[in-house]
């Protein structure tokens, strides 16, 4: 073991060749992530709980008694934290999660293994609410083909999404938070966070790694009516 910038033991990989150079350096990454550690401490489920927790801290959003989605939700960081907040192991508040992967039950949160992106799901986490929600949250991320660009269009895709889905189910005050990677969302999906919300920024939580292009939207104060920009016919119209 080695020591790193400061002056903790760092646990170094010695695969022999066995596995590939980036699993090597994710794994090592893992060892030595203080975050992954106190994670298993705490008892949450991933090193995510403590992003959500920085930036509900700051912004107070997840309130007792309040409805919450969590889309990409396993497996489960965001969603114990979420549950906590609004009182739903209690029957105070109520957390409804999805995902691609199977997710060990949480106590409060109601799970299906859905793909978003079918047609099918808005309708299926529509029933699973029960009425509208407070808070939407996505820390859904779409799987990389190594192709920046296309990877790009892929994240913007998602969080454009879950953007609209948002937009469909949240109460007047509602809020909204999305993984965003880079230079955060696009300026199409700004624009239309914009009207529909009426604080709208940017966050990188501390826990978020330095190394990583990882950021968040965060929309607070839900306008109540999905904003649409004007069409042609309502531009001549009225000119």
């Amino acid at each position: 073991m080695a020591k790193d910038t400061t002056g903790r033991l760092r646990v170094t990989v010695k695969s022999a060749g066995r596995l590939k150079l980036s699993s090597k350096l994710w794994l090592e990454r893992q060892l030595n992530d203080p975050y992954v550690a106190q994670a298993k401490r705490d008892g949450l489920r991933s090193r995510a709980a403590y992003k959500l927790i920085e930036i509900d801290d700051k912004y107070h959003f997840l309130k007792q008694g309040i409805t919450v989605v969590d889309l990409g939700a396993a497996p489960g960081g965001w969603s114990q934290i979420a549950a906590k907040r609004v009182g739903a192991a209690d029957g105070k508040g109520k957390v409804i999660a999805i995902d691609l992967l199977e997710m060990p039950e949480i106590p409060g949160v109601s799970f299906a293994q859905l793909d978003f992106l079918k047609d099918d799901a808005p309708d299926k986490l529509l029933a699973m609410m029960g009425g509208k929600a407070d808070v939407v949250l996505s820390d859904m991320a779409a799987n990389t083909t190594g192709h920046r660009k296309t990877d790009q269009l892929r994240i913007i895709g998602l969080v454009e999404s879950a953007a609209a889905f948002a937009a469909d189910v949240l109460k007047p005050g509602g809020a909204f938070v999305a993984k965003v990677f880079q230079s955060g969302a696009d300026a199409t999906l700004m624009t239309q966070l914009k009207r529909d919300f009426t604080t709208v920024k940017h966050v990188k939580p501390a826990s978020s790694r330095k190394d990583s292009s990882e950021r968040y939207v965060l929309a607070l104060g839900f306008r109540g009516v999905q904003a649409k920009p004007p069409s042609d016919s309502d531009a001549e119209s009225a000119g």
